[in-house]
């Protein structure tokens, strides 16, 4: 049976100009599909039923939805969801009250401005979230993780859960800059550990991590504590350490609220259990898009771990989320994380695909124009040309 199967195009709203992800909605997603967002240059898109050919963890994602809620409590546990799901439930920090739960109202930036932090109720449909915003230094020679930067920005105009995962998945890339009582170089040349700066909540012990240099000057100037040293390191690098450390979890720019968010230890192991040891799509597509860019995206493809996103077709079926062009082109969305799945708030569930299992079902729909990766931003769209590497996986 074949991966994918036609089903009947809805009506379209009229797109305008410009390259846009193909991906704003989706009708394998259980919600009632609407009409594209101004300023997006996709038709309504369609789910694509899903072929035992994906294997039984997809069938066993298919079976529920993802459960995304937001309290007010000081601290909260990552439940346990499907075996290929992420679930959280996010906390307001400590002190801190908890964000609006108000929707925020889409925008289109004006011209010359650059965005964001603003308010980005649909994540994915916007053409400035193609790529990573400009790399910045807010303090002199300290590199900012501009992607993890400008999700904090936006915890204040989305709900809670929505806004947590979307900074937990951009935390997935770069580095995290830390404060170290003493003097970090010293420590590192003794062979000693690092003693990051912390918080408590009740019993409860956080490592603070910051995003930017901007981050880590208003925490200094909130505690004054000048018997600290900065560094930065990779963001898989601190996050081991956090859990051999027996923190219960991070909190990211703490005296920045409420730019901010408590991440608990739950979330991150699982983020980190399931994601590429070494970040390699997420990496790509945070860096400058260069010419050769696809190319390594495509390569990558052939050996990471992939996902895509389980949903509901109209007869009831297990699809797959597919997007489409206005001139009916269609992209299969696929994932380098299950966050990426749940960060588009379609209560979509994430299930594995193999580069082999990817690669069979475009072969065996030649309608399928190509591929979208990553579609809530930072964006790739691969065509067929482009994917050379990974259906070579099954000449």
């Amino acid at each position: 049976m074949a991966l994918f199967s036609r089903r009947p195009k809805k009506p379209a709203e009229q797109p305008s100009s410009g390259e846009h992800p193909p991906t704003d909605e989706v009708a394998a997603a259980p919600a009632t599909p609407g009409a594209a967002p101004e300023g997006a240059d996709a038709e309504t898109g369609s789910g694509t039923p899903l072929a035992a050919s994906v294997g039984p963890a997809a069938d066993a994602a298919a079976e529920g939805s993802p459960s995304d809620t937001a309290s007010g409590r000081p601290a909260a546990e990552a439940e346990a969801a499907a075996s290929v799901s992420i679930s959280v439930s996010s906390f307001g920090g400590l002190g801190v009250s908890p964000p609006s739960p108000r929707p925020a109202q889409p925008r289109e930036p004006e011209p010359g401005e650059t965005v964001p932090p603003g308010p980005q109720p649909r994540l994915g449909t916007r053409e400035w979230m193609r790529t990573a915003p400009e790399q910045t230094e807010t303090v002199p020679g300290l590199r900012d993780n501009v992607l993890l930067r400008a999700a904090l920005g936006r915890v204040g105009d989305a709900p809670a859960s929505q806004a947590l995962l979307d900074v937990a998945r951009q935390l997935l890339q770069g580095h995290l800059f830390l404060r170290v009582k003493g003097d970090a170089r010293s420590l590192l040349a003794e062979g000693k550990g690092l003693p990051l700066a912390v918080a408590s909540s009740g019993e409860r012990t956080f490592g603070l991590v910051y995003s930017s240099g901007a981050a880590l000057q208003a925490s200094l100037k909130a505690d004054g504590d000048t018997e600290t040293s900065a560094m930065g390191q990779p963001v898989l690098t601190v996050l081991r350490h956090v859990f051999q450390s027996g923190y219960d979890g991070i909190i990211i720019d703490p005296a920045s609220a409420p730019s901010r968010a408590v991440l608990p230890k739950e979330l991150l192991q699982r983020a980190v259990d399931q994601a590429d040891p070494q970040l390699t799509v997420k990496t790509l597509l945070a860096a400058e898009r260069t010419p050769e860019i696809a190319a390594k995206v495509a390569d990558a493809l052939t050996r990471v771990p992939l996902w895509v996103a389980v949903g509901a077709t109209e007869s009831g079926a297990p699809g797959l989320a597919e997007g489409r062009d206005a001139d009916g082109s269609r992209y299969l969305e696929v994932y380098s994380h299950p966050l990426e799945v749940a960060v588009m708030g379609r209560g979509d569930n994430a299930a594995p695909i193999t580069g082999a299992q990817l690669s069979r079902a475009l072969r065996a729909e030649e309608a399928i124009t190509g591929l979208v990766v990553d579609p809530a931003g930072p964006w790739i769209r691969l065509g067929r040309d482009d994917l050379a590497p990974l259906l070579a996986l099954t000449d």
